[in-house]
Parts: C-alpha cells; sequence; structure tokens
C-alpha cells in the first residue's frame, strides 16, 4: 500500500514538473511585424468600425494600399490577402476576432500563425552599431547592407574591402560615441 502511494506521488510530481518546463517564456520577436502593423491598423478604426468585421477587412485593404511596397509590413499584407496580388485570403482570421476584441498579440501568434506560419516568420532587421561592433566579425552581406543603406557603392570582391569602404565613409553617416560625450558635458 506503501508503494503504490509513494508511485503515485512521484508520477504526481514529475507530471508537474514538466507542466511547469512544458510553460515557455513569450519570444518578444515572434510576430513583431504582425503584432505592431495590426496594433497600428487597429489604432486607426474607430469604435463603430471594429464591431463591423466587413468594415474592418474594407480599412484593412486601404491601410494596406498606403503600406510601403517591399516592406515587411507590405509581405505581412500580401500574406493575409489584403492586397490584389495575393495568392491567398485570410483576412476573415483577423477581422472577426479583432471585431470581437480579442487583443492582437492572440490573433497574429494564434489565429494567424494558423493559416499561415509565414506571418510570424516576418521580423524587423537589427539596425548595425558600427562604433559598437567588430567590422571584421560581421558577414559580407551585413558589410554591403551598411553600405547600400547609406547609398554607397557596394560591389567589392573582398571583405577587407568592404571594411576599409566602411571605415573611409562612416565619419559621414555615423557620429562617434566621443562626439555625443562631448555635448553632455
Amino acid at each position: 500500500m506503501q508503494f503504490v502511494s509513494y508511485f503515485l506521488f512521484s508520477i504526481i510530481i514529475s507530471l508537474n514538473f514538466s507542466f511547469v518546463r512544458s510553460k515557455k517564456a513569450v519570444d518578444e520577436q515572434h510576430c513583431e511585424v504582425c503584432i505592431k502593423t495590426i496594433s497600428t491598423f487597429a489604432d486607426t478604426l474607430n469604435d463603430e468600425d471594429k464591431s463591423s468585421v466587413e468594415k474592418i477587412e474594407n480599412a484593412f485593404k486601404k491601410y494596406c494600399k498606403k503600406v510601403k511596397v517591399d516592406s515587411k509590413e507590405h509581405r505581412l499584407c500580401y500574406y493575409t490577402g489584403a492586397l490584389e496580388t495575393s495568392a491567398t485570403y485570410a483576412l476573415g482570421d483577423l477581422s472577426k476576432p479583432l471585431s470581437w476584441g480579442i487583443p492582437v498579440e492572440k490573433i497574429c501568434r494564434e489565429r494567424l500563425f494558423k493559416t499561415n506560419p509565414q506571418i510570424c516568420d516576418l521580423k524587423y532587421e537589427k539596425p548595425i552599431d558600427i562604433n559598437g561592433v567588430d567590422l571584421n566579425k560581421l558577414k559580407v552581406k551585413d558589410l554591403k547592407k551598411v553600405l547600400t543603406d547609406w547609398g554607397e557603392a557596394a560591389d567589392f570582391v573582398e571583405k577587407s574591402d568592404y571594411i576599409r569602404r566602411i571605415n573611409e565613409v562612416k565619419d559621414k553617416y555615423v557620429k562617434s560615441t566621443t562626439d555625443t560625450n562631448k555635448k553632455d558635458l
């Protein structure tokens, strides 16, 4: 009898530990583009529009027409079906829960993610701090992106050429940390 109670007790304890371990912390970058875009869109709606599925869908289509082409937000609009060129139509998975007052995080991470997992793969690119990073440790792709973002020519063959060019022109585009410290004094 004592063995059976010990056995049941150990099973209950192991189940509790497995339940605690299965609860994952929410990754803030998971669905970050979706959450930011839908939140911004939802803030543009008035209370009357928020209660109508049809009005939400039409307003989101208009919102998506104004979004910059080739941006992460534009890609989200494409995935949800808000663009004329969209291959799928998942606006109902956005408009219905939004009209019911479901939080945007839940709409993106659960409803839209089930429809199209690519929606949550969209992430914003983090800017590279040129003063705080060792350029030799960056990939050529990142070095090339820095130069093209600055509007500089980026058609070199060697990684050392990219690094040399960044060091030559970085004073035009990046304020040094010593300049900002002098202004604070």
